[in-house]
């Protein structure tokens, strides 16, 4: 498991007693996500591509997270992750330099496509091989 999955996890307990005990604003933040982050006039890749960047601003490790997470699995391209972090360089200087290759990592460790398990090679036919 990655470090942002890791940080993703361990924000899991905490955040689901805090909605139970506030079910109402919590509802009301869930509404306004799906508004917001759906596709729409600027797809939704794009929209994870600027909760990313304001994320790597607000110095927010569990965000970073969750925003990576989406725009891998709404289909951002590393390409675009790369050039929304350099505006958030551009925007928020030094701090940016620390966050933003948290956000690369984050993108990187969702992106990467699942390794599937290795095959043994198949068993040789008993007697030899092909012309025996």
């Amino acid at each position: 498991m990655g470090e942002a999955q890791e940080v993703l996890d361990s924000l899991r307990g905490p955040a689901r007693s805090l909605r139970d005990a506030a079910p109402e604003a919590w509802a009301g933040f869930a509404a306004l996500h799906h508004a917001a982050l759906a596709d729409g006039v600027l797809p939704g890749h794009v929209k994870e591509l600027m909760a990313l960047v304001i994320a790597v601003s607000k110095e927010c490790d569990g965000c970073i997270a969750s925003h990576a997470r989406a725009a891998a699995r709404k289909g951002a391209t590393a390409e675009q992750v790369a050039e929304a972090i350099s505006v958030a360089i551009l925007m928020n200087g030094g701090p940016a330099t620390v966050y933003g290759p948290r956000a690369w990592a984050a993108f990187n460790e969702f992106a990467a496509p699942a390794v599937a398990p290795a095959v043994a090679p198949a068993a040789a036919p008993a007697g030899g091989g092909a012309g025996s």
